[in-house]
């Protein structure tokens, strides 16, 4: 694909989500204010990422190898090395909050609506990690999933291979005894690159999630992670040999 045909689809595609998101913030709005109602806005959430990639194209395969039982809360783990892994997080099962950044609450519309239907983190602020913390606990009690990157960001400068998970995830499943399900997103990196050029790729996108993996009591943060870790980077390297 040629650099001026990605500047157009990415421009498209841009323009695309700025505005099915304007038309759609109202619906989001309704679901914010009135008490009890937040969980159909995430509902919303999904249908929006469903249509949003079939408009640019780019269909997800998704593929879900283990049983993932309806109101039953998960902790969806994913490895995170492009942008668009936050906008294909719409495709998680069930009723999830998503763990973002606390920058995203500055986007004018987009930020009032993530801060109210899902959970913002200032990772280099003790307090609010703890405070994330908090918030993800109570959703896992109300039996919403919670979904998150365990890199922490988007830190690797060689994928498909991660860089070390941090331990807050796994703190939490262990204390919550709460399954933990790895996901791997396989081709974004390759899709939208994250090069500071923020240009898109026409391709598929894949999304595999994997088997649960159930907190025993001879398991630690450490096993968890390191079993979480291996999971996907093990389908990351298959995947991307191909």
């Amino acid at each position: 694909m040629s650099k001026i045909l990605r500047k157009i689809y990415t421009v498209y595609a841009g323009v695309l989500f700025v505005l099915s998101f304007l038309l759609i913030f109202p619906f989001f709005l309704i679901c914010i204010w009135i008490p009890g109602w937040k969980r159909f806005g995430r509902k919303i959430n999904q249908y929006w990422a469903r249509i949003y990639f079939t408009l640019i194209f780019m269909p997800v395969h998704r593929e879900i190898r283990g049983k993932i039982e309806k109101g039953k809360p998960y902790l969806f783990l994913a490895n995170h090395f492009s942008y668009l892994d936050v906008a294909m997080m719409g495709f998680i099962p069930g009723d999830a909050q998503f763990v973002g950044k606390a920058s995203i609450r500055k986007v004018p519309l987009f930020g009032y609506y993530f801060k109210n239907l899902h959970i913002a983190v200032d990772r280099s602020r003790m307090k609010s990690r703890a405070e994330t913390m908090r918030r993800a606990g109570l959703a896992l009690e109300q039996n919403s999933s919670i979904v998150l990157f365990p890199e922490g960001g988007i830190y690797t400068q060689n994928p498909p291979q991660m860089v070390p998970f941090k331990n807050g995830a796994f703190r939490l499943a262990l204390e919550k005894q709460i399954p933990i399900i790895p996901v791997t997103l396989s081709y974004n990196h390759l899709i939208l690159p994250e090069d500071g050029k923020l240009l898109l790729n026409l391709g598929r996108a894949k999304m595999v999630l994997h088997e649960a993996i159930v907190p025993s009591e001879q398991d630690n943060e450490e096993s968890l992670k390191k079993a979480c870790f291996e999971v996907i980077q093990k389908q990351l390297d298959l995947d991307n040999s191909k």
